[in-house]
């Protein structure tokens, strides 16, 4: 069930219509960003380049959305969390082998710009959420970790997880989406 607004750029995207994408950016693109930005460890240029390659990966597979399957919103930001941890762990890989100080303390001033989640109060939202919740969807969205991983981190079954991140979900999409 497609719902307002979603329809209109599901049809622009099957039809390879680039508009798809200003109306992607334009409607989901601070809450995209957000949860990017902080997957990557506030490091802005990496923040960028994952997004503009996630948004490419929607463009690309647009044919395998189904709505049926859950919400364009959702999908769209599985696809861009999942390449910001791409991002994020290459990024962590390339920190661990360089040996140049100079450049280590560079990174290290890049990686502790501040992210300012107050322009899309979703730190604001996501701590109204209960405190069963809102722990996963910090771990979860905000970290990078996987739902098997936040299981068996926590010591919960992974069915559980799964539920309480789906609730919280719900809760945030009213927010953001309606």
């Amino acid at each position: 069930m497609l719902h307002q607004g979603e329809e209109e750029i599901v049809e622009l995207l099957a039809r390879s219509d680039q508009r798809a994408i200003a109306l992607i950016y334009d409607k989901y693109g601070a809450a995209l960003y957000g949860v990017v930005f902080k997957i990557c460890q506030q490091d802005e240029a990496i923040a960028q380049d994952a997004l503009q390659e996630g948004l490419v990966n929607v463009w690309k597979n647009a044919s395998n959305y189904d709505s049926s399957k859950g919400r364009l919103f959702t999908w769209i930001l599985n696809i861009c969390r999942n390449k910001a941890l791409d991002r994020y762990r290459q990024m962590k890989r390339k920190s661990e082998i360089q040996t140049n100080t100079d450049n280590v303390s560079a990174f290290e001033k890049n990686a502790k710009t501040a992210l300012n989640t107050d322009v899309i109060g979703l730190k604001e939202e996501v701590n109204k959420l209960p405190e069963e919740q809102r722990i996963l969807v910090e771990l979860a969205y905000l970290q990078g970790f996987t739902q098997s991983q936040i299981a068996e981190k926590l010591n919960i079954p992974l069915g559980t997880i799964k539920t309480r991140v789906r609730t919280a979900i719900m809760a945030l999409r009213k927010v953001y989406v309606e």
